[in-house]
Parts: C-alpha cells; structure tokens; sequence
C-alpha cells in the first residue's frame, strides 16, 4: 500500500469523524441549498449560536465547509458539494437496511 493511499485512509477517517455528529449532518444538509449566515443557520436548525460554531469550526478543520466574510456577516457553505452526493449515497443504503430490517420484524 502506498504512503498516498495510507494518507488518504487517514483522511477519509477524519471527515468520518467529524461527520459523526447529526448536527453537522443536518448543518451540512442545510449548507448544500447555498451559503448561509451564523444567524441563518441559528434560526433554521434552531441551536445556540455558540454550539452552531464550534460545529462549524469543526466542519472548516476537516475541509467540508468553508467561511468567507462579507462586512459584518461571515457565510458559510460547502467546501465541495459532492460531499453531498457522498451523504446520500450513506442515507440511502441505510434507508435500504432499515427496510429489509422491518420486512424481517413484519415475518416473525
């Protein structure tokens, strides 16, 4: 295996990481409609604004979104929107083994 390949195990275990947090799911999923203030983000998720930002910082340490600052208001959007692709693809395979979970409960 290669130093890149290693490098990248190590990569995709850090996004994994920060994304195992519904929170930052649900921010992410709101961030994918565009950029969004502190304040937007605040009132359509509907969490503290100081619990918001540390899920941001956490969000920029690992690349998945990024901040640019426009006067007095900073937004917030994807760093790279295929993140979202990547998020759908996990919600529907889990979305298929929640399925075949009831078709076996529904059996019994």
């Amino acid at each position: 295996m290669s130093s890149i390949d290693k490098r990248i195990y190590q990569l995709q275990a850090d996004v994994c990481k920060a994304l195992a947090n519904p929170l930052r799911i649900e921010i992410i999923n709101t961030l994918k409609e565009g950029a969004k203030t502190v304040t937007e983000l605040v009132d359509i998720i509907k969490v503290n604004q100081a619990n918001l930002s540390q899920h941001l910082a956490i969000l920029r340490s690992k690349k998945i979104v990024e901040a640019r600052r426009e006067g007095n208001s900073v937004y917030y959007s994807l760093a790279n929107p295929k993140i979202i692709e990547a998020c759908n693809l996990l919600r529907r395979i889990l979305r298929e083994q929640l399925e075949a979970e009831r078709k076996l409960i529904s059996i019994k």
